[in-house]
């Protein structure tokens, strides 16, 4: 389901070449950015980036499970 992004999220999305760090208040929606960023680079039509090549870290075990949760989601929607 594709979500509404503000400007910074949508820079954050969409950045390349570079690491990248997602900080914001809580519900501020991080863990979508970071699944929506996630996917555009799995995605990536001319350049495409495997999971092996990610890192993306949380802060707590259960923010790592919605994470991981929502980008097998997102996977299996593709």
């Amino acid at each position: 389901m594709p979500i509404n992004l503000t400007e910074e999220q949508r820079a954050a999305v969409f950045s390349r070449d570079r690491q990248l760090i997602v900080s914001a208040a809580a519900g501020s929606g991080k863990t979508a950015v970071l699944v929506e960023r996630v996917m555009a680079l799995l995605c990536d039509e001319k350049d495409p980036c495997g999971m092996e090549e990610m890192m993306v870290v949380t802060f707590t075990n259960a923010a790592a499970a919605e994470l991981r949760d929502r980008i097998a989601r997102a996977i299996c929607q593709v």
